[in-house]
């Protein structure tokens, strides 16, 4: 690859770009076990036209473009596999506008959940997607995130109104209007939203907001074993409790959970419960919570109101991953997910524990179960080939079970580069027109490159390209 692509990025926007190892070596890795692979260079985004002029420049050479926020992602998504230019957008982090009026905000996207949810606060909303990480708004309409308040508010599908996208070839596009529904053309919002940067640019977001509660309760239930929590869980969605969360972490993961952050709970299967609404309300939907759980032998069912105890309660559990970390000095969590239809869950659930209690190293296993969709997490050492190839055939094993039961080989956290071979079997026939719509949108194939869809080689590339022409 020719290197002058960088000397006019330089001489196109001078110190925002940056070639130093450090810098590099940060923005070529995520969260998880994959390997670094740094870009050539960086630019550090401030504009829709900044992002335009350097894709410009990146496809004039062939340069591979991958966008970056704030490299929480799981599956490799930012590694710079060819090479190239990562285009971060973290500087991209203005509220450009919110319509109380409409229940919708306007932002970079380089605005984090956090940093909208604070911004929002003296207005009476908030923004309801919460994946644990203070992810940029950006990156988790590119993954299609979701996380702990999905069973009710949905996930970044159903929140994304509209985006400003810049394409393969430069070009700006705004993806819909701020209308709440549409029949006009096609809704190409969807078709980006979980594209995973291959699609294009995200650099605005359009996003619904929702009024916060009048009554926020957060309740813990611990169960005598994995099986009774998810047979519970389905009958309290079955039977139509307003749920905003139902998190389970299995009796592992509530060991490292006690014992790193000292709270004094029973070390045993447990659900993490949320209810939303009025008072009147929150006590029922808590009352028919607590029947349930206690038919399928649930135990000490206590539910609070107090802000400090929710928020020291939530805080804890997204920060589960350092908590497992702990157990295990020197490892690294590699963490996957899968989702099934609901009714499937514990089939899945307790064929991947058997499979599971089997290992040579600790696995973690939690998630949000209110819409059938649970994580591993594999404690090994990355540099010990035995442990990653069991790994892996432990992943293989969960995507498969998952994909038999009518599942998805990744509920949220995305395919990356980790999961693209699971696509095929997953989407079947379909995967085909996934390639024609990558190679029309990006026909030299210069956007996040070898990401989402299984890699093909340049010339089929073109052909598809070619054919879509």
């Amino acid at each position: 690859m020719e290197r002058n692509w960088i000397e006019k990025l330089r001489g196109e926007f001078g110190e925002q770009v940056s070639t130093a190892a450090a810098v590099r070596e940060q923005h070529g890795r995520d969260e998880s076990y994959h390997e670094t692979a740094p870009p050539d260079a960086v630019l550090f985004a401030r504009s829709t036209e900044d992002v335009s002029r350097a894709v410009c420049i990146c496809a004039a050479d062939r340069v591979p473009v991958i966008p970056f926020g704030a490299g929480t992602s799981l599956e490799g998504h930012v590694a710079a596999l060819h090479g190239g230019l990562s285009i971060d957008l973290s500087r991209m982090n203005e509220i450009l506008e919110v319509n109380d009026g409409d229940l919708d905000a306007t932002v970079q996207a380089g605005v984090t959940r956090m940093q909208l949810n604070r911004h929002l606060r003296d207005r009476g909303l908030f923004f309801p997607v919460d994946p644990g990480a203070d992810a940029t708004l950006g990156g988790m309409a590119a993954t299609r995130a979701s996380g702990t308040n999905a069973v009710r508010y949905g996930t970044m599908r159903d929140n994304v109104v509209a985006l400003t996208v810049v394409l393969a070839d430069g070009r700006v596009i705004r993806t819909s209007t701020r209308a709440r529904k549409s029949s006009a053309g096609y809704d190409l919002t969807r078709l980006f939203v979980g594209s995973e940067g291959t699609l294009g640019v995200f650099t605005e977001i359009t996003v619904k907001l929702q009024g916060i509660p009048e009554t926020i309760a957060a309740a813990v239930c611990a169960f005598p074993d994995v099986g009774s929590a998810i047979d519970a869980t389905m009958e309290i969605i079955q039977s139509g409790v307003s749920v905003a969360r139902i998190e389970l972490l299995d009796d592992f993961s509530m060991g490292a959970f006690v014992r790193h952050f000292g709270i004094d709970m029973k070390v045993a299967p447990t659900l993490f419960f949320e209810f939303h609404g009025g008072r009147a309300s929150v006590e029922e939907q808590s009352r028919l919570a607590a029947e349930i759980s206690a038919s399928h032998g649930g135990a000490d069912f206590n539910w609070s109101t107090d802000a400090d105890a929710r928020a020291k309660l939530w805080q804890a559990r997204h920060n589960m991953h350092y908590a497992l970390l702990a157990l295990r000095p020197g490892a690294k969590a590699w963490g996957t997910d899968v989702c099934v239809p609901i009714s499937r869950l514990g089939e899945c659930l307790r064929e991947t524990r058997e499979d599971t209690a089997k290992a040579s190293f600790p696995v973690s296993c939690l998630g949000h179960v209110g819409d059938g969709n649970f994580h591993l997490g594999f404690l090994i050492k990355p540099d010990d080939p035995r442990e990653l190839a069991e790994a892996t055939g432990l992943n293989d094993r969960l995507v498969n079970r998952a994909l038999k039961l009518g599942g998805t080989c990744t509920g949220e956290h995305g395919v990356g580069h980790g999961k693209t071979k699971f696509l095929a079997r997953e989407h079947g026939e379909a995967l085909d027109v996934m390639r024609m719509i990558k190679a029309t949108l990006d026909p030299l194939n210069i956007l996040n490159p070898g990401k989402v869809l299984p890699p093909v080689d340049a010339s089929e590339h073109l052909k598809l390209a070619g054919a879509a022409e």
